[in-house]
């Protein structure tokens, strides 16, 4: 990043809107959690010419925003501050501010300008740059569930569905692709659309989800898997942002409700070669050898890198053959009970879509490690096993980990992916995430104090 960039891109920017009053300076920590500054827009100019300092221990706080000081990126190092450059094509209008506010995503360098190798959206770009030796572009697009959610929790105090602007009763049943649902909240759902089109997020899809105020939102995909990312990240912000304008709270949790479908984040990826032609399909149709090998090592890395797409205690709540959610590493056809999903689609349109991870993950982190996967079983001409066809959950026993203590024990003893995404980085990722369980461990639920309080 250089000062030349300002010019081109924030000098214009700024031209182009004297109105405005303040500048978020955003960037996700371990967790996908937006942190970051308000600043003036004559900051701007600095941001892209020296940088903004935030502390390196931004990448060390556990889910409630704590520093985990046993990752030794903390104190230890006297909290020091590190230089937050914009990352290019993020600079964009907050439509749903009352004050003319603008945004921008960032991402943490050291005073020499070499990346933070601790930061997830860097871990990612090295993942990224092995793909060249191949002489293959990944394509990549984003899908993400969440809920909508009333303001006010039941009298249970558990999280309800909302009640309909339209109807203004509250939704109980199960209604998945239901275009009244659609119609119900659609000043909401068209809201997302816009104010995501305007900051140059490719969303363009929603359906009704699997359960009473459940939506999905597709991003369009795109030739540049940190970009996927990106929008991935501000796309939360967008929902989440636009869901308290029309007064809901909007949730990627990956359970809220123990007996309704999970939030799953879906991942479609493919490649093409030098000549721009999807590199999974032959002419035909049938798959190339190359598409056979990406499988074969995502099936390979998939047990190791499920602390990476089920991040939290609670991720692990969402896994049940009733919602669709994957157990064990297997491969289909247009075969929504398998972790590994080919679509339908003509040749340009032959994708893997990987189904295992949860809304609540870190996409930059999901991503490295699908990636990781293709690009190992690739380079080491892996075997990929026969095509599952029919109900996986009948013919297949859950192998995959159901527990967070699990899988980080699976990605901590991970050569594969301690070489692909660093081990500093694996470090200190599986300390803040063991902090996190050890912490979640202490708590006494309602529920162990109605079954036990009284009667043992």
């Amino acid at each position: 990043m250089h000062s030349a960039d300002y010019k081109e891109e924030g000098a214009d920017f700024l031209a182009q809107h004297p109105e405005l009053t303040t500048i978020d300076l955003l960037i996700p920590d371990m967790n996908g959690v937006i942190r970051g500054k308000r600043v003036d827009p004559s900051v701007l100019a600095k941001a892209y010419s020296k940088g903004i300092c935030l502390p390196e221990s931004l990448f060390s706080l556990d889910i409630r925003g704590n520093t985990v000081e046993e990752t030794g990126v903390g104190l230890d190092t006297g909290d020091a501050d590190k230089y937050c450059y914009p990352v290019p094509g993020t600079l964009a209008l907050v439509p749903w501010q009352r004050r003319p506010t603008a945004q921008v995503l960032m991402t943490m360098h050291e005073a020499d300008r070499t990346p933070i190798l601790i930061n997830p959206r860097q871990v990612l770009a090295g993942v990224v740059e092995r793909f060249k030796e191949l002489g293959v572009k990944p394509v990549v697009a984003v899908e993400m569930e969440f809920y909508l959610l009333d303001k006010e929790f039941s009298p249970e105090l558990t999280p309800q569905p909302p009640l309909s602007p339209v109807s203004g009763k509250r939704e109980n049943n199960t209604q998945v692709y239901s275009m009244d649902d659609l119609d119900d909240y659609a000043d909401f759902l068209e809201d997302v659309i816009h104010s995501a089109q305007q900051q140059g997020i490719p969303a363009d899809t929603i359906i009704a989800e699997y359960a009473p105020g459940q939506f999905e939102v597709n991003l369009h995909h795109v030739d540049d898997p940190m970009a996927a990312c990106d929008h991935g990240i501000l796309l939360k912000r967008v929902i989440k942002s636009i869901a308290t304008k029309h007064g809901f709270e909007a949730t990627f949790m990956a359970k809220p409700y123990p007996d309704l479908a999970g939030n799953g984040m879906h991942i479609h990826v493919s490649v093409l070669d030098a000549l721009g032609e999807n590199a999974f399909a032959n002419a035909d149709g049938s798959f190339t050898p190359l598409m056979m090998h990406a499988l074969a090592g995502l099936l390979e890395l998939m047990p190791a890198s499920m602390a990476l797409f089920c991040p939290n205690v609670n991720s692990y709540r969402r896994f049940s053959p009733d919602f669709y959610t994957p157990n064990t590493p297997s491969w289909g056809v247009d075969n929504r009970t398998t972790a590994l999903r080919i679509p339908a689609g003509d040749r340009a349109a032959t994708r893997i879509e990987h189904r295992v991870s949860g809304a609540d993950a870190n996409p930059y982190l999901v991503m490295a490690s699908i990636l990781a996967g293709i690009h190992h079983g690739v380079v080491n001409r892996m075997e990929c096993p026969p095509v599952l066809r029919g109900n996986a959950y009948k013919q297949l026993e859950p192998s995959l980990a159901d527990n967070l203590r699990d899988a980080l024990r699976l990605l901590e003893e991970s050569e594969p992916l301690i070489s692909y995404l660093g081990k500093h980085f694996l470090d200190t990722y599986c300390i803040c995430k063991e902090h996190e369980m050890v912490e979640f461990e202490k708590s006494i639920s309602d529920l162990e104090y109605k079954w036990y309080l009284r009667t043992v």
